[in-house]
């Protein structure tokens, strides 16, 4: 690497920390740190691993190495957290949604742990360690997370009320655009299309304007989410997931009943301007009482179907 290089790769290296510092101090300055504590936390994470792995990086080699992939294990795990935060925040208005979502990034974590561990039996390299290749699959599955949530986001956020200027989506599509970057870069890096030193500059210069994205989206007033009234769609689903988690059961008497009570009540009222003077009283007293029985049957019913 000629000396340009090396100042250019040291310039952008420098700038995460204080790029970090800055969205930190703002987050703290908004209160912001507890609706978003994963990625507060993601972020305070990478500001200690610079302070770790730099100092690090020019007085031991492996000191520095391993420091690195400790805190390379810790990103990648907040990385996955931050997502689903993300998630919780756009569904926090729907409940059932959200349930369900939380369920599948469980599974999804789940099975990006399986997969990790399967690639690093099978994978037989002599450059590289059964867990260093685990980690590196398991990263993989988090940027391909990553980059579902910002096509979810692109495509769904109108149905979910949500603003393209609300800090969830900020932090969702900063994720996944550097994600979609690095994924390149590493299939340019494995068809050899690509070196490393310009491997490692591309990716500094995208994560730094990801965070030039953070920092824009945490700074800026987010605007009003819409009304979850007016959510029509979202609404049908979460009614949808609300009755098949909690069905009504197949042999309930109540709907019956109540048809029945309807009935009687229409029928009551058809008679009306037909009914001589003499017998309006003794027919409204009637209906009233059928009225009440019909009523004190349904209670009755009810109570029942209760115990």
């Amino acid at each position: 690497m000629s000396e340009k290089l090396k100042i250019l790769y040291y310039t952008l290296w420098i700038a995460h920390p204080l790029l970090q510092i800055a969205i930190a101090g703002v987050m703290l300055q908004q209160n912001l740190q507890r609706k978003f504590r994963f990625f507060f936390c993601y972020i305070v994470t990478q500001i200690v691993t610079f302070a770790i792995v730099f100092p690090a990086y020019w007085n031991s080699s492996t000191a520095c190495f391993y420091l690195s992939w400790s805190c390379y294990a810790v990103s990648v795990a907040f990385g996955f957290a931050v997502i689903h935060e993300v998630f919780v925040d756009v569904f926090r208005s729907f409940h059932t949604l959200r349930d369900l979502g939380s369920v599948l990034f469980k599974w999804a974590g789940l099975v990006m742990l399986l997969v990790a561990g399967v690639v690093s039996v099978s994978t037989n390299s002599s450059e590289m360690a059964p867990w260093m290749q685990a980690l590196i699959t398991t990263q993989r599955c988090v940027r391909i997370v990553q980059v579902g949530m910002v096509l979810f986001l692109l495509f769904f956020s109108r149905y979910m009320g949500l603003d393209r200027r609300q800090k969830s989506f900020g932090i969702a599509f900063g994720f996944g655009s550097f994600a979609v970057v690095e994924l390149a870069l590493v299939a340019s890096w494995v068809g050899n299309h690509l070196g490393n030193p310009w491997m490692s500059l591309i990716n500094m210069m995208f994560y730094n304007a990801s965070l030039v994205l953070w920092l824009g989206y945490i700074t800026a007033k987010s605007p009003v989410r819409e009304s979850v009234n007016t959510l029509l769609q979202p609404q049908r689903w979460e009614q949808s997931l609300s009755d098949i988690h909690h069905p009504l059961p197949a042999d309930s008497l109540i709907p019956m009943f109540e048809g029945m009570v309807d009935r009687a009540l229409s029928g009551t009222k058809s008679g009306g301007p037909f009914i001589s003077q003499k017998t309006a009283a003794p027919a409204s007293a009637r209906s009233t009482a059928a009225v009440s029985a019909n009523t004190i049957s349904l209670a009755g019913i009810r109570t029942i179907s209760k115990i």
